[in-house]
Formats: structure tokens, sequence, C-alpha cells
């Protein structure tokens, strides 16, 4: 009896290209090759198998976000490699996507808005994660509708030219619109319950230290390795999304609340951080916030640009910090840590003005200077005069 071939029935990973573009002169907050190496682990965060990329500087922008060379590439490569998806490293203008669709013949073209949306919704497990990536969704998709129903627009304007195109994208509109407006309502129920939260805490007296860092930069192991909690920690992008707090146990037996929320990361949807605002300003309450950063990447120093960026548009700016720099177990043994912490700040920052910390959270190295740490710096801001 012959045995009949199984045929799987799990769709297989998309198969992804990756495009990324910069125009000269323009300031990048990290170099394209780090750049296109994140959204290479997005896209593989996403379920994507990754194939290849392409990269152009360019002498300013474009309707097909890149030139007609690389374009031309790309055509080929839709029928040599059987790309299903392209990916470009930018948020794409709609007229850009669509003229990207149209040039490649059917090639599904997301672009890095659309590729972090679909993580944080592969991430989201509560209610409140939900709410805000569906928030973030349908306001990125908004003044994409147009694309959506090409096949029934016609050309033109005045007598004879309005149709149920038309008629379909003013529906679809109404009815997003609509849903914003409810789940705005629904968050700012969640803003005024964190408020309370929050006041609560400061009439217990108890200080709340906020972790904040790019994103896989160990703040949810940090988290563990000081609180016992057993928050989810693995080596992908944005684990963390909803706010988690637990106390911790200080030099000198005091105790203070520690809150871990979402990681930044640059080119983060401006969308994505209004509908998770409710989340992040947890950090922008703290008294004290550990900036988590991964030593051993080598665009560390454009990491802490990019936190601090986010921090100071949140409003947490001038919060005092401790820069806890991780993953020291992966640049030399525990002995050497010492002689390692006076360098590293200079290393990530610049100078040593930011009073900084060299750990290893997985091997749970430096962890008590930490907490040291952590104590004065909270006795020296309560004992900051006010204002």
């Amino acid at each position: 009896m012959s045995r009949r071939r199984l045929v799987s029935t799990h769709p297989r990973p998309e198969r992804v290209y990756l495009a990324g573009a910069t125009v000269r002169g323009a300031r990048e907050s990290l170099p394209i090759e780090d750049s296109m190496a994140e959204l290479a682990e997005l896209t593989r965060s996403a379920g994507g198998s990754v194939i290849g990329s392409v990269t152009q500087r360019l002498a300013r922008t474009t309707h097909h976000y890149l030139g007609q060379g690389k374009l031309e590439t790309l055509r080929e490569l839709t029928r040599t490699e059987r790309i299903d998806t392209l990916v470009c490293d930018d948020e794409l203008t709609p007229t850009q996507q669509r003229n990207l669709e149209r040039a490649l013949g059917g090639v599904k073209v997301i672009d890095r808005t659309a590729l972090i949306l679909d993580v944080f919704a592969a991430r989201a497990r509560t209610r409140e994660g939900r709410l805000q990536v569906e928030l973030a969704q349908h306001e990125y998709l908004l003044p994409r509708l147009a694309g959506q129903w090409t096949h029934l627009e016609r050309l033109g304007g005045g007598i004879g030219t309005r149709g149920p195109g038309e008629t379909q994208i003013e529906t679809d509109r109404r009815l997003i619109r609509t849903r914003i407006q409810r789940l705005r309502r629904e968050l700012d129920s969640v803003t005024t319950h964190r408020r309370l939260h929050r006041s609560r805490r400061r009439e217990r007296g108890m200080d709340v230290v906020g972790l904040a860092g790019y994103t896989n930069a160990g703040k949810s192991t940090l988290m563990n390795a000081l609180t016992g909690a057993d928050v989810p920690a693995e080596d992908k992008l944005f684990m963390t999304l909803d706010p988690i707090t637990r106390r911790l146990r200080l030099a000198g037996g005091s105790e203070a609340l520690l809150t871990d929320t979402v990681g930044f990361i640059q080119k983060l949807p401006p969308s994505l951080i209004a509908a998770f605002r409710a989340t992040v300003e947890e950090i922008g309450d703290s008294a004290l916030i550990l900036h988590v950063v991964d030593v051993t990447h080598r665009s560390a120093p454009q990491h802490v640009e990019v936190v601090n960026s986010m921090l100071e548009d949140l409003g947490a700016g001038g919060t005092p910090r401790i820069l806890v720099l991780n993953k020291a177990d992966l640049i030399g043994p525990p002995e050497q840590i010492e002689d390692m912490a006076l360098l590293a700040p200079a290393r990530v920052v610049g100078d040593s003005n930011t009073p900084a910390m060299l750990v290893s959270a997985l091997r749970r190295v430096g962890l008590e200077d930490l907490r040291i740490a952590i104590a004065q710096r909270l006795s020296e801001v309560a004992a900051a005069p006010v204002g």
C-alpha cells in the first residue's frame, strides 16, 4: 500500500524584500545599515521571511520612494525571487504606496509604520493594549482609504463623475471616524483610571521608578531580576506593551514601585505614540527613570538619543534618571565590570554627567550596586527644593 504524501495546511511565511532610502543631507537617527537590520528584525517578529534588501541615497524624495533604477531592479526581482511583500523603511505617503504597488504589479507594499502596528497587534494581550493598537491602526488607515477603492473610482470631476466609488469611500471614512471616536472615549476612561491609581500611590508615599529604554534593551529581564516578577522576557522586539508594576526592595530596607512599559524605537509612528500615551505616561509620573541601554549594540549612542527625545516629548525630559548599561556579560567577565563601568558612560552618552551603572540583568551582576544607587538618587530627589 503506497503512502500518500500529506500536504501541510500551515501557511508559508511571506517572502519579504526590504527597501530603504535616505535623502542626502537629511539627519538620520540611525545609520541606514542599522535601520535596515532593525527592519529585518521587525519583519521576522511579524512572521515574515526576509530574502533580501536594497538601499539607496537620493538627492530628493520621489513619488515612488525609490529611484527609477532601483525600481526596475525590484521589478525584475519580483519575477525571479517570488516576492510577496515589499517593506519600506519609512512611512510612505498614500501616493508613494499606490505608485509602488502599480509599478511592482501586484506585490503587497507596506511601510515601517504598518509593520510596527502589525507587531504590536500580535503582542497585544490585554483589552487596553488591543484598544490602543486598534486606534493607531484606524488612524493610519484613514488617509489611505482612497487606494482601497481604486477599482470603483472615476477620473475627472463634475457632472457624471460622482459614483459608487466616492460613496463607498465616504461611507468607510464615516465608519472609521465613528470607531476612532469611540476608541478615544474608551481610552480616555483608561487614562482617568490610571491617573487615580497614580494619585493613590502618591498618597501612600511610595516612590515610583520607571523603566525606559530602546526595545530589546533588556528592560523586562531587569524587572524580573530586581523584583522577582515573572514578566515574559525574550530576545524579541516589543515583548512588553502593557504597564507592569512591582515592589522594588532597595538598600536599607526601603521600598519603591518599579514600572515597566513599552520600549521605544526610531521612527515610532506618531499615531501609536498618541494611542499609547496613557500607558507611557506611567514613566512621566516617575520620581526616577532607569534608562536601560544595550551597551553591546553598536548604535547604543543613537538609541540613547531616540529614548531621550521620546521622554522629552512625553514631558519627562527633566525627570532624574540613571543610565543602566545592560548586557555587560557580553563584553567581558564579571570581574572586569567595575573597570569597564568607568568607560561605559563616555562610550554611550559622550560624557559622564549622567549617573551610570554597568550591569548584567541576565547574570544578575551589579544589581545590588544598582539598588544602592536607586536609593541614593531617590533621597537626592526628595531632598531637592521644589520648583
